[in-house]
């Protein structure tokens, strides 16, 4: 979370507001300490019919509008408004077999969650799969806590819950504030402090080129839906497994959709993923040699480690690749991005052709190209009058909680294809913003009712018109 905020906020943004960031993430980590502790006795004090309304209200308007959302956008909303219900519903319940039903389901979230973020550390092993293991433990441990019933019986499960968010929401703004407070340039971008100090030289030496690349002000603040096809976008290329495969595939659900097709022949097709920009930036990395995709010898490459490592290569342009293999299978197009950003990682990140399936792969370098891509794009929408609003807008973005989500699988276990589409159709969300979907539905309602009211209006006029021009009756 603290990564990503970086990201869209950009560093500038936040070391302004470090001190009120560290002010409220205190403030959030006490609330959240407090309403934990709460829970704990079995007396609760915390207004939790409250949080039911509020979640019954969220989840009924979200169903109200899902119909304005389009794709996965759609099908987001509706997880949402269904879960936000089923939630105050079970809460509204009230007696020990609501709160037992929501215990199991959080805490078996969790669980699952855990170790799923176990195996992948176990099987991928990145560099630091260690933290990532100590933090599925602590996640198991914290879903075996919601599931048993010590000591509150399960009455103090939404507590916790809303404890434990608040408790983290606290810790990351701590976190964000500390590590913004004297930073000059974004390391959730640039990485390690060698990459920081050469992005800060490469601000120094490249500040005339940015300034003349930069991109005109946007003129919009949000948009009804993507890009036209003849509007200057970034766009991201993906291959999925299953579209760019040779043969007819097996059906095999959600791991043909986010980490490889398996063909009738046996052949593994994994996908790929390219970013382009109109500035002619084509970030496609593939290996130089086709690795052997067997089943036998599948398992083995999946190791993020250096002996996995062999020679990549950078496709010249999408026109050219496409031709020699077959067009994308989906594309998402963005227009709030930094040409001179993305310039600047691309002429860095290039030097490096190495090539691992797991840790460095195509899926991983178009998500950290676009990472430096949309640096700052949710402070720029407003340039220098960006205030709170632009972080508030943000955080309520549904979106940006699912980017974080997909970022965390894809840290722990590997960038795949599917993942990267996920991650930047969410994103694209938070760069381009829609209006909000009940405010958009309220302005739909009133046009609606204006303009119903302005034909009854016409057609009122009309009818005096006709009667006063109508021929008088003849006399007798």
């Amino acid at each position: 979370m603290v990564k990503l905020m970086m990201i869209l906020l950009g560093v500038d943004y936040l070391r302004n507001r470090w001190r009120s960031l560290m002010t409220a993430g205190w403030l959030l980590l006490l609330i959240g300490i407090g309403v934990f502790i709460d829970a704990l006795d079995g007396a609760l004090g915390f207004p939790i019919t409250f949080v039911g309304w509020l979640l019954l209200i969220e989840g009924a308007l979200t169903l109200a509008v899902s119909w304005a959302g389009v794709g996965g956008q759609r099908r987001l909303r509706h997880a949402k408004g269904i879960a936000f219900v089923l939630t105050a519903a079970l809460i509204f319940e009230g007696n020990h077999h609501g709160h037992f039903i929501l215990s199991i389901l959080i805490g078996l979230a969790f669980v699952f969650d855990g170790l799923l973020q176990a195996t992948s550390a176990l099987v991928v092993r990145y560099r630091r799969y260690r933290v990532a293991l100590g933090f599925a433990i602590f996640e198991i441990m914290l879903g075996v806590f919601m599931i048993q019933p010590y000591p509150t019986h399960y009455k103090g499960t939404v507590p916790y819950c809303i404890g434990a968010f608040f408790i983290f929401a606290g810790w990351n703004l701590i976190v964000l504030a500390t590590r913004v407070r004297k930073l000059t340039s974004n390391p959730a971008v640039w990485g390690d402090a060698s990459a920081e100090a050469a992005s800060v030289a490469g601000d120094r030496n490249d500040k005339r080129d940015m300034q003349a690349n930069a991109r005109p002000t946007l003129q919009a603040r949000e948009w009804d839906g993507p890009p036209a096809a003849d509007e200057p976008a970034l766009t991201v290329h993906v291959w999925t497994p299953v579209g760019s495969s040779k043969a007819e595939t097996q059906w095999h659900p959600i791991v043909d959709r986010y980490i490889a097709a398996v063909d009738l022949n046996g052949v593994i097709s994994t996908g790929h993923a390219a970013l382009e920009s109109p500035e002619g930036i084509y970030v496609s990395l593939y290996p130089a040699v086709e690795i052997d995709r067997s089943p036998d010898d599948f398992a083995r490459l999946l190791r993020a480690t250096r002996e996995n490592d062999v020679p990549g290569l950078f496709q010249p342009s999408y026109a050219i690749e496409s031709k020699a293999w077959c067009e994308s299978t989906v594309r998402v197009r963005i227009r709030n991005y930094d040409p001179a950003r993305l310039d600047r990682f691309w002429r860095g990140y290039r030097e490096d052709t190495t090539y691992n399936l797991t840790h460095r792969n195509c899926s991983s370098s178009v998500s950290r190209a676009l990472d430096a891509a949309l640096e700052g794009a949710a402070g720029r929408l407003y340039g220098s009058r960006a205030g709170w609003g632009a972080l508030f807008r943000m955080i309520v973005t549904p979106e940006l909680w699912v980017a974080v989500q997909v970022r965390k699988r894809a840290v722990t276990m590997a960038w795949t294809p599917g993942l990267t589409l996920d991650y930047a159709r969410a994103l694209s969300m938070v760069a381009d913003p829609r209006p909000y979907a009940w405010l958009k539905l309220a302005r739909m309602a009133l046009t609606k009712m204006r303009a119903s009211r302005r034909a009854w209006r016409d057609e009122g006029t009309l009818a005096q018109g006709g009667g006063s021009n109508a021929d008088p009756p003849a006399r007798v």
